[in-house]
């Protein structure tokens, strides 16, 4: 079975977009993973299909209906055991993990708002988990969607050429990834570093390290104050589990 991605939109010609093109595109194709978008304005209401409304309380905009997306959620085949995710700036910040998780399962149902959101009820009661991809507004969650899915695609099995690709990058190890260079060696007044050309593995991976620890800590404060702590907690438990395993004499 192929990963599938289920969206739920007001525009369902916007997918599957720039995903249709490069390894996502040739993946498509190749049916790695499939792309089912499924229109929310069937299940609008009356002669217009209106799929939203005023909100309690005032205020300006409209929001899209509970019963609206709840039969829209009813109405579709999607893989079981395949997470909800609705994209909102509400939402948690999507997080490498989250994508590794998603990529993980049979596949992922995204349901795309519009206006000033969607009715919290169907959120609750459907269970659906809200994500946000960054902190900004967008005028709907379709571009969120496709980031998400450009996310998990790549980490599907055989999209990438290399396996290590998807290792040694930003946030596979909680920092960000070291800077690259390749040819020429010396550009514009400007040299690779002497370790990447002395073909000493040892030294170039130390090298390595030390660069995204120090890009990390100046870039995003926040992950490296998490991969600290996440540390520290790591080298505690190994010291616990070598005390429990001495034995006496």
């Amino acid at each position: 079975m192929s990963w599938q991605a289920t969206i739920l939109t007001l525009f369902p010609d916007m997918f599957p977009g720039p995903l249709g093109l490069s390894l996502a595109g040739r993946a498509l194709g190749g049916g790695v993973w499939s792309c089912q978008t499924h229109d929310l304005r069937q299940h609008g209401l009356g002669r217009h299909r209106a799929v939203d409304d005023t909100p309690f309380g005032g205020g300006a905009g409209m929001v899209i209906r509970a019963d609206v997306v709840d039969a829209a959620l009813s109405a579709i085949q999607a893989p079981e055991g395949a997470p909800r995710v609705f994209l909102t700036p509400r939402g948690r910040p999507l997080r490498q993990q989250d994508v590794s998780r998603y990529a993980q399962g049979p596949g992922v149902v995204l349901l795309c708002g519009r206006f000033e959101g969607v009715d919290e009820r169907v959120l609750e009661a459907r269970g659906i988990e809200q994500v946000s991809i960054g902190d900004y507004v967008l005028s709907g969650g379709e571009t969120a969607a496709l980031v998400l899915l450009d996310a998990c695609v790549r980490l599907l099995p055989g999209v990438m050429g290399s396996d290590e690709s998807g290792v040694e990058e930003s946030f596979s190890d909680g920092l960000l990834e070291y800077p690259h260079y390749t040819r020429p060696a010396s550009w514009d007044g400007r040299d690779v570093p002497e370790v990447l050309l002395s073909g000493n593995h040892a030294a170039i991976a130390a090298w390595r390290q030390k660069q995204a620890e120090e890009i990390t800590r100046e870039r995003r404060p926040d992950l490296w104050s998490a991969w600290l702590d996440r540390r520290e907690r790591n080298e505690a438990a190994a010291g616990r589990s070598g005390q429990s395993g001495r034995t006496g004499v």
